[in-house]
């Protein structure tokens, strides 16, 4: 597996967010949808990172920073055919590495509280992020998780 930073231009990434926003639409309602479209993740605060292994694009993700101190973890999607073969996995750890690089204290993520994000929510536990309340903008909703992880 290669994570490149990506400049979300290619057609099959452009593929990939266009499907993660349909099932974030599909699976949450629409005032607790917080997934980024590409403007969003052009945006200079964002890095975003793709996936890659012999030319097909496994998945993607990205670290937002909030601010000197504290990040936040989003647009984590795994191409469909590659579901549990390690993607995310691989992802999450780049991205933690690259917030401890970058200097943060902490990472954070919102994710949805429905059964269709348990995978999700048990693969960030597995990295010690814990649940906690709505961070930057987020307020509290029903259908969103929050969870972060202290770095220092």
């Amino acid at each position: 597996m290669k994570i490149i930073i990506d400049d979300l231009n290619g057609p099959e990434i452009q593929a990939l967010i266009a499907e993660h926003l349909r099932d974030m639409a599909d699976s949450s309602p629409p005032e607790s949808v917080h997934a980024l479209d590409l403007s969003g993740l052009k945006k200079p605060e964002v890095t975003f990172w793709s996936v890659w292994e012999d030319g097909e694009l496994l998945g993607c993700g990205a670290l937002k920073q909030l601010d000197a101190r504290h990040g936040e973890l989003k647009s984590m999607r795994t191409a469909s055919r590659h579901l549990r073969k390690g993607v995310a996995r691989a992802l999450v750890e780049h991205i933690i590495g690259e917030a401890r690089r970058r200097g943060y204290e902490r990472l954070s993520l919102e994710t949805g509280s429905m059964e269709s994000f348990f995978p999700a929510q048990r693969l960030y536990a597995s990295f010690g992020f814990v649940e906690c309340g709505p961070f930057a903008s987020y307020v509290l909703d029903p259908n969103s998780l929050f969870m972060t992880k202290e770095l220092a």
